[in-house]
C-alpha cells in the first residue's frame, strides 16, 4: 500500500510539472505573438522565461528524486528491521524453552545450534551495514597480496552453501574449467592483487544475491573466464526471478531491491557493496537477464595480476 501510494505520489508531481511547463509554454507563445514588435522586452521575455522552465524542471526532478529517496530508505528500514527481529527472537525463544523447561541433551545441542546460525545471521546483516558505510567513503586502502582467484571464489561458495545449507549440487563451480582458463591465458595462474577481506566479500555477496532471488529451487552456475591477459571475469548465473531491462543498472545502487513477488530476505546493499569493492579494485561488475522469470547472470571483471 505504501509503495502505491509513493507511486502516485511520484506520478502526481510529473503530471503538475508537465502541465505547468505547458502552461508557461503556452503563456510565452501568446506574449511574443502579441509583442513581437518589442525586441528588447522580447528578448528579456525568453530570457525570464527560460529561467522560470528550468527552475520548474529542476524542482520536479528534486521532488520526485526525494520521493524515491525516502521509499528507499524506507524500504531499507523495513528490511533491516526484519532481518535484525527474528533471528533476536529466534534466539530469546530458544532461551527461554532453555529456562522453563527440561530438554534432553539432544534438543540442548540442537538448541545451542540453532541459536549460534541465528547468531551468524545477524552478525553478517550488521557487517553488511558496516561495510556499505566504509565503502560508501573514501578511505585508506589497505595492504593489497596477490590472491589465487579461483581458490577464492572457491571459499567463498562453500561458505555460502553452509550458511543457507544448501546441497553441493545447487551451486557448480566446475574447476576444470578454471584450469582450463588458465591454460588458454598462456598457462599463467589466474591471480589477483587486492585485500583479501574485501574481494571475499564481494564474492560471497554475488552468491549470496544469486540465492536469495532464486527462488524455491536453487540452481547456480559460477564460471571464470579470462578474457584477455590482463582481465579475470568472475560470472554468477542464477534461473531465478530474473531483473527487467531497466532495472539492470539500477540494482547496483545503494538501498535498491527489485519488486518481485518473491519475499526475499536482505537489506538491498549485496551488489551495491559489490561494485563500491570492484570500482576500488581498478574492476566493475554489471548484470544480464532476458526479463523477469528468467534467471539473471551477474559479471564481475577485475585486474589480473602480472606474475
Amino acid at each position: 500500500m505504501r509503495v502505491a501510494s509513493r507511486q502516485k505520489a511520484v506520478a502526481f508531481f510529473v503530471v503538475l510539472g508537465s502541465c505547468l511547463v505547458a502552461l508557461a509554454v503556452a503563456l510565452n507563445i501568446s506574449w511574443v505573438i502579441l509583442n513581437w514588435r518589442e525586441g528588447v522586452l522580447l528578448l528579456f521575455g525568453v530570457i525570464f522565461f527560460g529561467l522560470i522552465i528550468a527552475g520548474m524542471i529542476l524542482n520536479t526532478l528534486f521532488l520526485v528524486r526525494e520521493i524515491r529517496r525516502n521509499e528507499q530508505h524506507d524500504s531499507f528500514i523495513n528490511a533491516v528491521t526484519h532481518e535484525l527481529k527474528t533471528p533476536i527472537a529466534s534466539i530469546r525463544l530458544y532461551l527461554e524453552t532453555l529456562q522453563r523447561r527440561d530438554v534432553t541433551e539432544k534438543q540442548r545441542r540442537e538448541f545451542y545450534e540453532l541459536m549460534l546460525l541465528d547468531t551468524d545471521r545477524l552478525m553478517g546483516t550488521v557487517k553488511q551495514v558496516l561495510k556499505a558505510g566504509e565503502v560508501g567513503y573514501k578511505h585508506v586502502v589497505r595492504e593489497r597480496v596477490e590472491l589465487d582467484f579461483p581458490e577464492l571464489v572457491s571459499q567463498s561458495m562453500e561458505l555460502a552453501r553452509t550458511r543457507h545449507h544448501l546441497p553441493p549440487e545447487t551451486l557448480r563451480f566446475p574447476r576444470a574449467a578454471a584450469e582450463a582458463a588458465e591454460k588458454s591465458a598462456r598457462r599463467k595462474p589466474i591471480r589477483v592483487t587486492g585485500d583479501p577481506e574485501e574481494l571475499r566479500t564481494a564474492v560471497y555477496n554475488l552468491f549470496d544475491n544469486a540465492i536469495k532471488y532464486s527462488g524455491k529451487t536453487v540452481d547456480i552456475t559460477v564460471g571464470i573466464d579470462t578474457p584477455d591477459d590482463e582481465t579475470v571475469a568472475l560470472w554468477v548465473r542464477d534461473r531465478g526471478v530474473g531483473i527487467p531491462a531497466h532495472a539492470l543498472k539500477r540494482i547496483f545502487k545503494r538501498f535498491y531491491r527489485v519488486p518481485t513477488r518473491l519475499n526475499a530476505k536482505g537489506t538491498g546493499l549485496g551488489l551495491f557493496i559489490v561494485r563500491a569493492i570492484a570500482r576500488a579494485h581498478g574492476g566493475k561488475v554489471f548484470a544480464q537477464s532476458d526479463g523477469e522469470g528468467r534467471g539473471t547472470t551477474v559479471t564481475m571483471e577485475l585486474p589480473r595480476s602480472e606474475s
